[in-house]
């Protein structure tokens, strides 16, 4: 499922080097945790988020067909603020 899920957002992403996804398991659900770069989120993410629904749905395909659930959790970019002195 990582390696699925890996495949999808490197091809997606431009810096590919800042992907990170954690594997968690918590009470028989697998937890994917991804995190990309500030400026890759929005290409995740998608026009009206139609892009991270089509990841979702890629991977429940995959869930179902190996009999289990997963949760797929994207990180947001931290805010950034000015200080305004």
């Amino acid at each position: 499922m990582k390696q699925l899920l890996e495949y999808i957002i490197l091809g997606i992403t431009s810096k590919p080097e800042s992907v990170s996804i954690n594997e968690e398991n918590e009470n028989g659900t697998l937890v994917l945790k991804l995190k990309v770069a500030d400026e890759d989120f929005g290409s995740v993410i998608g026009k009206s988020g139609r892009t991270i629904k089509a990841i979702r749905d890629l991977l429940r395909l995959k869930a179902q067909k190996e009999n289990f659930r997963f949760n797929l959790i994207v990180e947001e970019p931290a805010l950034k603020t000015a200080n305004a002195n």
